[in-house]
């Protein structure tokens, strides 16, 4: 298992692990925190949401899809998908094991260039990252 790496994510954190075996200690290499992604929605935009009146008098808002957060979130995924291409082409990682909240697992695979999720492993929707490696490793081991 050279070369394998742990990424364990969510929206506002991910932690990237090595492993020398299947079995063996995960060893923390990276830690990102996306503080972004805990501010409180209101203060990600700052406009209100835009208003018009139909010809009925009625009053409606307009609304994106993609909320300001969801935004943050996709840009996390990007950041953590760029650190993962650049470790694959300087030949740092063979292989990845993604460890993702199930909202977030989406977006980061849907992030990776085809060709480091050519080397994705395995994937677990777990949200476990405020858990030690330990503690990662057992649940991974009974996931």
């Amino acid at each position: 298992m050279p070369n394998t790496w742990v990424v364990v994510a969510d929206s506002g954190s991910a932690r990237i692990f090595t492993a020398d075996s299947p079995l063996g200690e995960l060893v923390e290499r990276e830690d990102y925190a996306h503080s972004e992604a805990r501010v409180k929605e209101s203060r990600l935009v700052s406009d209100r949401q835009g208003r018009t009146v139909s010809s009925s008098g009625r009053l409606h808002t307009f609304s994106s899809e993609e909320t300001p957060r969801d935004a943050e979130s996709r840009a996390f995924a990007k950041l953590l998908a760029d650190r993962l291409r650049g470790a694959r082409n300087e030949g740092e990682l063979d292989r990845l094991v993604l460890v993702a909240a199930p909202e977030f697992l989406g977006r980061l695979r849907s992030a990776l260039d085809d060709e480091t999720r050519k080397h994705v492993e395995s994937e677990f929707s777990l949200n476990l990252t405020s858990l030690s490696a330990k503690e990662i490793r057992s649940r991974l081991l009974n996931a």
